[in-house]
């Protein structure tokens, strides 16, 4: 029988995680190149080969788990990977509609609006305040965005 938490563990895991360096890949690529199709080949990029290798993460993280069953195991391994493809994935929609800078935006909004939403559901499943979870949550992320979109700039001006 497989335990619930497992493939809890791979959702809310690859949903963070492609939120998180999607958003990161995004804005380094953004302020170093300043290219629609540099940025949409990072997350397509890192759609396959981040979800893959988190994938094999979560896997190996379950195996270490003794009490893990390989359904288990394999639950975790496939809800990360589909979750984190599926959602990296979604981060391409803006530029179908949108210009480069307004796609950005767009994905950042998207991104805060879909890390807050699981650190509500997280907060309430364990009968806690969600606003500070929703907080800690969103302050990593804008340090993330924040600090990637400082390394894009800084390598347009080195090799640019």
């Amino acid at each position: 029988m497989i335990k619930s938490d497992s493939f809890k563990s791979g959702l809310s895991f690859g949903l963070t995680s492609a939120v998180i360096t999607t958003l990161g890949l995004m804005i380094g690529l953004y302020a170093s190149t300043n290219s629609i199709k540099v940025v949409l080949a990072g997350i397509f990029t890192i759609a396959l080969a981040d979800a893959l290798s988190d994938a094999l993460g979560m896997h190996i993280s379950e195996e270490s788990d003794p009490e893990s069953n390989q359904k288990e195991i394999w639950a975790a391994t496939i809800s990360t990977f589909l979750t984190k493809f599926f959602i990296a994935l979604t981060f391409t929609v803006p530029f179908l509609f949108l210009s480069l800078t307004e796609s950005i935006y767009a994905s950042i909004a998207w991104g805060l609006i879909l890390l807050s939403s699981l650190s509500f559901v997280l907060a309430k499943k364990r009968n806690e305040n969600p606003f500070p979870v929703i907080l800690e949550h969103l302050i990593i992320a804008v340090i993330v965005i924040a600090l990637t979109y400082f390394i894009g700039i800084g390598i347009n001006q080195f090799f640019g």
